[in-house]
């Protein structure tokens, strides 16, 4: 196993917020934003057909079996789906978005109170990982833990607007029910018990759940700048609440992006590397980025479902046979999470540096 390295308490230079840089109104960017060519985004070239878009599951069909289906032809097909009827009010998706816009729009010298640091990552911030001369995303977001218990601390959540706090703890419960809802069918999927990977994430309180609000100013130079880099997310699942006004998630598909058209009041799901691990890649995780935007801010809500921070996480034994072997060296997802506090989002390096050097996991299936 490689050797965990620890990231510095603060950031290798001083923090610049990029709602400041896009608000000053000079129409270029600075250097330290500005993508290598090869990773700068193409809006159109990339753009493989008009009409292709993520699957949608509609959870509260009729045949439950059909829909199980359908997440799982999602799940192998593309990494990616969305879903709607999953249970959470429309009202209570829409005031998330609305506090937390408003709370990225409070006075700098308010928000600033709220200052985080690479070792935890709570609070708010404007880049991911530690290295210096890094060329950084253009985003601000606000980083918050809800469980476990022992490191959620509301006082740490923004106190403005007032309803802020009250609005995240019942968004988030409702959020984690559905997380719990859908792994039962991922499991179910794989041909085992329904509460197989719950268990494997350290049973049914035994998950780790965290929340990252994305901010992504407007940016005078959009063709030069990622919102975010590629990567594929380091944990379990994910639950996306986007703004389905303003597009911006690209996924990776045939080697090519596809922007992502959001449902209104639906959510988007992605697999993350910890579960491509437990199915033994039999779900993977997909690469994505975000685009941004010149005339229009953009605002999103990821909810992270994770594994118990001390757990191993390996293939589960029920997948590994002489025929399918295990891929992945084990690692607990503390240990492997710090590549990412550590460097920031590189694609898919880090599951593919745990795969077995005799054996190669191919591609999702497109």
């Amino acid at each position: 196993m490689n050797e965990i390295c620890t990231p510095k308490f603060d950031w290798p230079e001083p923090v610049t917020r990029v709602q400041s840089l896009s608000e000053s109104g000079k129409p270029k960017i600075p250097t330290k934003y500005v993508k290598p060519p090869e990773q700068r985004p193409s809006l159109i070239a990339d753009q493989p057909d008009d009409d292709a878009n993520i699957p949608l599951v509609d959870l509260a069909g009729v045949d439950q079996a059909k829909v199980l289906d359908q997440i799982s032809g999602a799940c192998r097909e593309w990494g990616f789906f969305q879903v709607v009827n999953h249970g959470v009010r429309p009202e209570l998706m829409d005031e998330m978005k609305e506090i937390w816009r408003s709370f990225f729009h409070l006075p700098m010298e308010m928000k600033q109170g709220y200052s985080n640091n690479p070792v935890t990552y709570e609070g708010y911030g404007s880049r991911l990982g530690v290295q210096k001369g890094a060329i950084l995303d253009w985003n601000d977001y606000f980083f918050l833990h809800y469980h476990p218990v022992c490191l959620k601390d509301p006082n740490k959540w923004p106190a403005l607007p007032p309803s802020c706090r009250d609005v995240i703890e019942e968004y988030s419960s409702e959020v984690v029910k559905l997380c719990k809802k859908l792994m039962r069918a991922l499991s179910v999927n794989i041909g085992l018990d329904e509460n197989r990977l719950q268990n494997a994430f350290g049973g049914e309180e035994g998950f780790g759940a965290c929340m990252r609000v994305n901010f992504y100013p407007k940016c005078p130079e959009p063709d030069l700048t990622l919102g975010l880099s590629s990567h594929s997310d380091p944990g379990g699942m994910t639950l996306l609440l986007p703004d389905h006004h303003v597009p911006g998630l690209q996924v990776c598909k045939d080697g090519k992006w596809v922007t992502v058209k959001p449902a209104p009041h639906a959510f988007i799901v992605n697999i993350g590397d910890q579960i491509q691990v437990l199915s033994n890649a039999i779900y993977k995780s997909v690469e994505h980025r975000v685009i941004v935007n010149s005339d229009k801010e953009r605002l999103s809500l990821a909810m992270f479902y994770n594994p118990k921070s001390d757990v191993l996480i390996k293939p589960l034994d029920e997948l590994v046979s002489h025929d399918s072997p295990a891929l992945y060296a084990p690692m607990t997802f503390d240990e492997y999470r710090l590549h990412i506090r550590t460097k920031g989002p590189q694609g898919k390096t880090q599951v593919d540096s745990l795969q077995s050097p005799n054996v190669v996991v191919q591609p999702t299936k497109n």
